[in-house]
């Protein structure tokens, strides 16, 4: 059995946000229903690198999941999904404010079909607001909430992530406020509409920032490789090549003075006798750290602190991260069959639950793989789907 077996979902959103959302939900057993449009399905069907002119993007981010096509600008087609909202039990879409009453499938258009319809819309700025209609990307989020003005070094361009941070917090976001959303109608039977906008998810993130802005009025900076409160907290060089080191609290500085460098006179430093006393070093002290570390390779040093009880790590590429004997004893790399791609691999579930697991059942749809089947279950008959077809109301 799986947690959300009983979660009906309709999937109207594209790209990343909102397919990350369903996805989730889907690997938690949520039915998912992809609605997709006509001309080409989600865009990030268009997205390469393809394998056999499959998307391996799409194929990412949308296993568990049924597909279908429908025209939304057709009557015949919205009277479909009228009958697929009327069983769902969550709608989840990502055009941009307006486009959903224009296509008369917005919040309260479903309402009064199904009063328990929990409603999520995922867009750039919110449903509210000045900045209401226009369109809004992970990198426009990025820059519009301060974090690509911390993140890189110091008088150099800035920087955004290595990674679309707001896009799949945007669909974190939904998925834990969904599942609020779902345990209230549990206890009253009512519904609500979700408003998830992509640039403010990532600002509750900001925890330590926003403590000194508000209390002192100090502006982040980029710190680059380093932590901007602990010290030392970042990259640090050794023979071969970098590591992270994590000396976040006294206890752990004091172990790696002693145990890890076997310098125990640098505890007595009046520069470093805090954490603030080194935060106000730090460049001193990373010179002098790098001084130290540069007589043993990474390996060594990482071996001295997983002894002392010092935390470190290395500083993977992507593959030496997928190819991690942790990772992978921990099931974060899964294997599957696709019937296009073949056997391809993908990333698991970081959540580990001891008695419902999450489950890949199914590859991600090719497009509009499931239409004739969703709709044959609704009591559509194969000659009313091939004229449906003929129209343009269906793929």
């Amino acid at each position: 059995m799986l947690p959300l077996e009983r979660l009906k979902v309709l999937d109207v959103s594209q790209i990343m946000a909102g397919p990350y959302c369903t996805m989730v939900l889907g690997d938690m057993g949520a039915e998912v229903i992809k609605v997709e449009k006509i001309n080409g399905g989600d865009d990030s069907r268009q997205m390469g690198p393809y394998v056999n002119d499959e998307s391996t993007c799409f194929s990412q981010i949308n296993r568990n999941k049924k597909s279908i096509s429908l025209n939304l600008k057709d009557e015949r087609a919205r009277e479909i999904f009228y009958r697929l909202a009327r069983e769902a039990d969550v709608i989840v879409e990502n055009y941009r404010p307006g486009v959903t009453t224009s296509l008369a499938i917005d919040y309260e258009s479903i309402r009064a079909i199904n009063p328990g319809i929990i409603y999520c819309s995922i867009s750039g700025y919110g449903q509210t607001g000045p900045y209401s209609h226009r369109g809004g990307f992970d990198l426009v989020a990025q820059g519009m909430t301060g974090l690509m003005s911390m993140t890189g070094e110091k008088g150099r361009r800035p920087l955004k992530t290595g990674v679309a941070v707001y896009d799949i917090g945007g669909g974190i976001t939904a998925v834990y406020s969904i599942l609020a959303a779902y345990i209230h109608r549990m206890a009253t039977g009512d519904g609500q509409h979700i408003d998830i906008a992509i640039t403010e998810c990532g600002l509750p993130w900001f925890t330590w920032e926003a403590a000194a802005y508000f209390s002192e009025g100090k502006v982040p900076e980029p710190t680059g490789w380093r932590h901007r409160v602990s010290a030392p907290y970042q990259a640090v060089k050794a023979r071969d090549g970098y590591l992270m080191l994590g000396c976040a609290n006294q206890r752990t500085w004091e172990r790696f003075c002693g145990d890890v460098l076997e310098r125990p006179d640098l505890m007595e430093d009046p520069r470093f006798l805090t954490n603030f006393d080194r935060g106000q070093h730090v460049e001193e002290l990373e010179a002098l750290l790098e001084t130290v570390m540069a007589d043993r390779d990474v390996d060594d040093w990482l071996a001295r602190c997983d002894r002392a009880g010092v935390p470190a790590g290395p500083i993977n590429d992507f593959a030496q991260a997928m190819g991690d004997e942790h990772y992978l004893a921990r099931g974060m790399v899964q294997e599957l069959e696709h019937p296009v791609i073949g056997r391809m691999k993908t990333i698991g579930f970081p959540s580990k639950f001891s008695a419902t697991p999450s489950q890949i059942r199914s590859p991600a749809p090719l497009f509009g793989q499931h239409t004739d089947e969703v709709l044959g279950d609704l009591g559509l008959a194969p000659d009313e789907l091939a004229t449906l077809r003929d129209a343009g109301c269906i793929r």
